[in-house]
């Protein structure tokens, strides 16, 4: 899925169980996916963290830029229409590809993928679910992406 095709403004739904101690968590803002002048694209989510007890303010962000497939950990794969998620700080985080994919942090495995439904297009609405195991950590999360509703 071409990134650019995402460019702009969505809405976003998120839905987290934490298996350790089992609380349930939603989170709801905004998310903006800008083309940089350096060709990658700022992947920004602002929004509201809420739980049975409390609420708190949330932010991440993220960066998809053009694999190197000239890198020399690059995939025979790879080419320039690759993508990759890193961190704000430009750490690797894992490949930008429909399906699914892992990234293990330490000794926590991340294992989940980005969806776009088969009859719309996905500039329309995504999802992306992680399955987060390991010794620190042990959560589902699943969050939705659509396009914002106009306000009359």
């Amino acid at each position: 899925m071409d990134p650019l095709l995402l460019a702009g403004r969505w809405a976003f739904w998120r839905e987290v169980h934490d298996h350790l101690d089992g609380v349930e968590y939603t989170a709801d803002g905004d998310a903006e996916l800008t083309l940089q002048d350096d060709g990658r694209v700022r992947w920004a989510e602002h929004g509201t963290l809420r739980w049975a007890t409390g609420t708190t303010p949330v932010e991440r962000t993220l960066f998809l830029v053009r694999a190197d497939p000239a890198a020399a950990d690059a995939p025979a794969t790879v080419d320039q229409s690759s993508w990759r998620v890193t961190f704000e700080d430009g750490r690797d985080f894992h490949p930008w590809t429909a399906g699914p994919v892992e990234h293990l942090c330490g000794r926590d495995l991340y294992r989940g993928g980005i969806e776009a439904p088969a009859d719309r297009p996905p500039s329309s609405a995504w999802h992306l679910t992680w399955r987060v195991t390991g010794p620190e950590k042990d959560y589902t999360m699943h969050t939705a992406y659509s396009r914002p509703t106009p306000h009359n």
